[in-house]
């Protein structure tokens, strides 16, 4: 369990997370999922990059039992620095980057997604940012790449979620297939690409993100500014006890308790 790196005869890097119970990264996490991408694009053996995860999900976001056991801001502010790793990792990687994604995608899940080259999903996945119910901003600028801009407006601001399906139907997902077969067609479409001049991929991935039209880093940065903002003001405290049945915030300054969150079960949440 945690997160293992594979890299076969072709040089296709399987990134694997496994970190039951619902794939929620702890900081740590984080910054070891970034780790991973980069030394995967690192090695001038690797030709492309797939990024996937077992058990029921692809990815909650951060894990909110972290949050609530740990005092002050440390939470929050490793919270934050570990996701924009991550979210980076995969954006700056030097080879293409598929996400293999299966069942629940939120929070964090939209930003590694949200900055991958490719995205296969199962038929039962599904995408979302419920940070608004959670008292915390972050990765609308990612599921702005997913999703048109209004429906993105709409998915913020109610918390609802988008199928495979409905990316598929907006180009965003390039296949939906049975959850059984995902990790084939994750690798059929990375063989695909590894068989090609992995000088000419590494290039074509630089020249892609040169003109990338979305600042992903500095804007994503300029979301996490209102997330420490919320917990200053004390509603995010507020909104996590009230999704975690604690009341670690009570009798307590203003954004004093820990961390910042949002997901779909309790141990999970988004970024």
């Amino acid at each position: 369990m945690g997160i293992s790196t594979i890299v076969d005869e072709d040089g296709v890097a399987e990134i694997v997370v496994d970190c039951p119970p619902v794939n929620a990264l702890t900081v740590a996490g984080w910054f070891d999922l970034a780790r991973a991408v980069t030394a995967a694009g690192q090695d001038a053996n690797t030709r492309v990059v797939v990024l996937r995860s077992e058990g029921k999900g692809f990815n909650a976001g951060v894990d909110i039992k972290e949050m609530q056991n740990t005092a002050g801001f440390d939470a929050l502010i490793g919270a934050n620095k570990g996701c924009f790793a991550a979210f980076a990792a995969v954006y700056d990687c030097a080879v293409p980057v598929i996400a293999a994604v299966n069942g629940f995608c939120v929070g964090g899940g939209i930003g590694l997604v949200g900055n991958a080259d490719i995205i296969v999903a199962s038929d039962d996945a599904y995408f979302g940012l419920p940070e608004v119910d959670r008292g915390a901003l972050g990765a609308a600028t990612h599921l702005s790449r997913l999703v048109p801009q209004h429906k993105m407006r709409a998915m913020v601001y109610t918390a609802a979620t988008a199928t495979a399906a409905e990316l598929h139907h907006y180009g965003s997902v390039l296949q939906v297939v049975p959850r059984g077969e995902l990790r084939n067609a994750a690798m059929v479409v990375a063989h695909s690409i590894a068989a090609k001049s992995p000088t000419v991929m590494r290039a074509a991935k630089e020249c892609l993100n040169g003109i990338d039209p979305w600042d992903v880093k500095r804007s994503y940065r300029f979301e996490q500014g209102f997330t420490f903002e919320l917990n200053l003001s004390g509603v995010a405290d507020e909104l996590r006890d009230g999704f975690a049945g604690t009341e670690k915030s009570a009798g307590k300054p203003a954004g004093q308790a820990a961390g910042t969150a949002a997901g779909m079960t309790k141990g999970g949440g988004g970024r």
